[in-house]
């Protein structure tokens, strides 16, 4: 309906344009907004008063004026000028209810709309390095990656979601160093663990499975194991980050070809973890891309030539840098060290170019909060190789602090002491894990009250939502049980009818559907559904509260309640289905009501 308002006000433009009302050298843009209140019409245009300069006139007589010429048309009703200059435009009832037939006839793909053009859209997120289970905090950047993946497919977009796997580098080694520790420890020798190594059982489960495989046969004594080793944190001369990379060193030396066996059993251990609660958490990844993939081929080389031949690395201390503050960074970046081994960033700069070498026309990166500095890193970076930075988009995702009785609850990953992604599903399930993730902006922090998302109660927003669906579930399923059956037709052609406040309202919000799945796509704003959602359901619990459904004498107006509630049910469930929630037909605390 936006489209056709649109064209009816270009072409009474034009139209004045031609009767040479209106002079103008240059094409207007102008906007056609859902009005927030009912009161004034469905629509309104800003138009009048992005011409009051060019044309030099009042912006209500510009408004009068495009009204008087607007073409016939059986959708508006009439039109009315307000405020400073704005035209309102009232649908008519016909035309508004007409929404439900549409919802009827699309079903699942009411909604879809073409504002990706199908274009390729890369959606990289999580991402979280494989040295132990996702946590909590891992949870928010799953839900809202995977919601707003989900929410640019139904717009037009063909996207790919990737997890990008960090399965290289000085965090790696930690692991698998921290792996055979305790693995030494299982045979029996007496280990001082490092302060900076993992901690946690999930570290002795992979010690036992690869104590199971080998046996004794990658047991040293520790005397082996800790010589010419640095002093830990807390001793005399002690240096954790030192200790801990002489400790890695001693590993590689001492293990040889074993150390990556210890190294693989690790990573596939974890990363299998991960998928696994993903999988559990309703998140599905078209690619899972290795990071040393890149080390293992010549993608970092590639990318460091190329930023070599445009005089952007330069060396100093015997390091090679990025000269990243050329281009908007606030320092410039490392990219290999004077020992020769490559950065994270180096990765990182890889991988960037490898997104562009695929052909997306966007990119995009979900990063938690504490990936600020990233945005202009890596911007820095695709100037340098010669890429459009504005095809980079990177958001930032909140923390989520975990309450439970009114406690926060405290974590820390390196230590151990953390809630798993696992056990947050366990204990309140994925559907409220995922919802409550989302309700609000990615880029606000959220408190996570365990307490609410358990509850069945029409507080928990989730429950409340999908309760509306199995509600709607319950009044067809008793149709035959009341000796009724349910007629479209005669719905459809009964359809204004409905015309009760209650009804009318479900209507509006209906026909919002497809303006917030398409503007939840332009503005990465996965949260708009979910309060969509909420009020929807809430406008429809106060219609079926106040109006009986079944148990109405007038058929053509129990028909047309029956097609208003499908069509409510199929949006709820589309809403859901993006935000990777379940739509359930039955609900223990559903309850049936006297219709």
């Amino acid at each position: 309906m936006i489209g056709h308002i649109h064209e009816l006000v270009t072409h009474a433009i034009e139209s004045l344009q031609n009767k040479g009302v209106f002079e103008l050298d240059h094409t207007v843009e102008f906007n056609i907004e859902r009005s927030k209140d009912s009161k004034h019409g469905d629509y309104a245009s800003n138009v009048a008063m992005v011409l009051a300069k060019p044309l030099k006139m009042n912006p209500r007589e510009i408004a009068q004026i495009i009204c008087d010429e607007l073409a016939e048309t059986h959708h508006l009703s009439k039109t009315e000028v307000a405020g400073p200059g704005f035209i309102n435009f009232f649908l008519t009832d016909a035309c508004r209810v007409q929404v439900v037939r549409k919802i009827l006839t699309l079903q699942d793909e009411f909604g879809d709309n073409a504002t990706g053009e199908g274009q390729r859209i890369s959606v990289e997120f999580v991402s979280a390095n494989p040295t132990g289970p996702l946590h909590v905090g891992h949870g928010r950047g799953a839900a809202f990656g995977s919601s707003l993946s989900n929410i640019l497919r139904k717009s037009g977009y063909q996207v790919d979601s990737e997890y990008y796997v960090n399965d290289h580098g000085r965090q790696m080694d930690i692991l698998a160093t921290s792996v055979w520790l305790r693995y030494l420890e299982l045979c029996g020798e007496q280990v001082t663990f490092p302060a900076n190594g993992y901690k946690g059982e999930y570290i002795y489960d992979i010690a036992r499975k690869a104590r199971n495989k080998w046996g004794d046969d990658y047991r040293h004594t520790a005397v082996e194991v800790f010589a010419q080793v640095c002093a830990d944190e807390g001793q005399l001369g002690g240096d954790k980050e030192k200790h801990i990379d002489d400790l890695i060193v001693n590993s590689k030396e001492i293990l040889g070809e074993g150390y990556e066996k210890i190294f693989k059993i690790a990573l596939k251990f974890i990363l299998n973890g991960i998928k696994d609660d993903l999988e559990a958490f309703n998140v599905h990844y078209d690619k899972w891309f290795s990071e040393k993939s890149l080390h293992d081929s010549d993608g970092i080389d590639r990318a460091l030539a190329r930023l070599d031949e445009g005089g952007h690395l330069y060396k100093k201390e015997g390091a090679l840098w990025f000269n990243a503050t050329h281009f908007g960074d606030e320092k410039d970046r490392v990219v290999m060290r004077e020992n020769g081994l490559k950065t994270y960033f180096a990765s990182d700069i890889a991988y960037l170019m490898n997104k562009f070498e695929r052909g997306f026309d966007q990119s995009i990166y979900v990063f938690g909060a504490d990936h600020h500095g990233y945005i202009a890193r890596l911007k820095a970076a695709a100037k340098a190789l010669g890429f459009d930075a504005d095809k980079i988009t990177i958001l930032l995702v909140q923390f989520a602090h975990l309450f439970k009785e009114g406690e926060k609850i405290q974590m820390s990953t390196r230590s151990g002491q953390f809630v798993t992604l696992a056990e947050l599903i366990e204990e309140v399930g994925c559907d409220a894990a995922r919802f409550f993730y989302v309700m609000r902006s990615h880029d606000q922090h959220l408190d996570f009250d365990l307490d609410l998302a358990k509850s069945q109660t029409n507080d928990n927003p989730v429950y409340y939502i999908q309760y509306a669906h199995a509600r709607i579930c319950s009044i067809f399923r008793n149709l035959e049980s009341e000796g009724l059956s349910h007629n479209e037709e005669i719905g459809h052609v009964a359809i204004e009818s409905l015309s009760e406040a209650h009804e009318q309202a479900i209507i509006r919000l209906l026909s919002q559907y497809p303006e917030v799945v398409q503007k939840a796509a332009q503005n990465f704003a996965v949260n708009t559904v979910a309060n969509y959602l909420r009020e929807l359901a809430q406008v429809f619990h106060s219609f079926y509260n106040a109006h009986q459904v079944l148990q109405i004498d007038n058929e053509n107006l129990r028909n047309a309640r029956l097609n208003l509630c499908k069509a409510v049910r199929i949006v709820v469930a589309s809403g859901l289905s993006l935000l990777g929630t379940s739509a359930p037909e039955e609900m223990r605390s559903d309850e049936k009501k006297n219709d």
